[in-house]
């Protein structure tokens, strides 16, 4: 990949990490291909998403909360064995690491707080996750903090594993049930403004990159993590910026 320049101490925060971190799938899916979507929606739909899904989910704190409290009894968020691994339970000792530094040293951009400030409409973010999932992890601290600049945006979280009928709706390229997926619902109908996820459009091309290139696996999880270092957070703020700005036109 050429000389790496000094990218300081998020960027090598990331690389101790990945000593300990480099056997894992960014989605952690068993998903042998990475394929990305995300849609921006010109007109509602009804969405498989009831209120009762809603009212079960979870805030931000208490997804973290739980996250914790179920890694200090060895388990992930996850009820299938073969989420709860040595591996995985690693993952998740990192991902919630890296969750709490990315959520308190985000800097998000003034475009971007702008128009999260500019939300007059009333919606929910629901998203889809588990402990485990490396992008949750990079990502979902972000969306919180996005959300936070609007007071009629509400964040919910529903573990992935226990809500397959929701899963199964926001599948990636039709098969994938890579997380986190992120649904826009207006609050008051609950129809569909869009979703997205599982990642930014620019990290999933930098992957089929280093697919197409032959680099071996834990070598190309490496570099995908360094990736989201030097990144900063910055294309999913773009990506979410222009997500809020579609979904205001639904």
């Amino acid at each position: 990949m050429g000389s790496v320049e000094f990218l300081g101490d998020e960027f090598w925060a990331e690389c101790s990490n990945l000593c300990n971190f480099l056997n894992i799938f960014i989605t952690a899916n068993a998903e042998t291909s990475f394929v990305h979507h995300h849609q921006y929606r010109m007109s509602k739909r009804q969405s498989v998403i009831t209120q009762a899904h809603i009212t079960g989910a979870m805030t931000y704190q208490q997804y973290v909360q739980l996250s914790e409290e179920l890694f200090a009894k060895g388990r992930t968020t996850s009820e299938a064995d073969e989420l709860n691994t040595p591996k995985h339970l690693e993952y998740t000792k990192l991902n919630l690491q890296r969750m709490s530094r990315i959520y308190k040293t985000t800097v998000l951009r003034e475009d971007v707080q702008a128009a999260m400030r500019g939300v007059a409409k009333r919606w929910v973010w629901l998203i889809l996750s588990e402990s485990w999932c490396g992008d949750a992890a990079q990502n979902i601290p972000v969306i919180e903090r996005l959300a936070e600049l609007s007071p009629n945006i509400e964040v919910k979280i529903l573990l992935r594993d226990e809500h397959p009928d929701v899963m199964n709706a926001y599948l990636t390229g039709g098969t994938a049930r890579a997380i986190p997926k992120l649904i826009c619902l207006d609050a008051a109908t609950l129809d569909e403004l869009g979703h997205w996820g599982p990642r930014p459009a620019s990290i999933q091309e930098y992957v089929m990159e280093q697919k197409a290139q032959g680099v071996e696996h834990d070598a190309m999880i490496a570099n995908v993590h360094a990736w989201y270092a030097k990144d900063k957070t910055e294309s999913l703020q773009s990506e979410m910026l222009s997500c809020v700005q579609e979904w205001l036109k639904a």
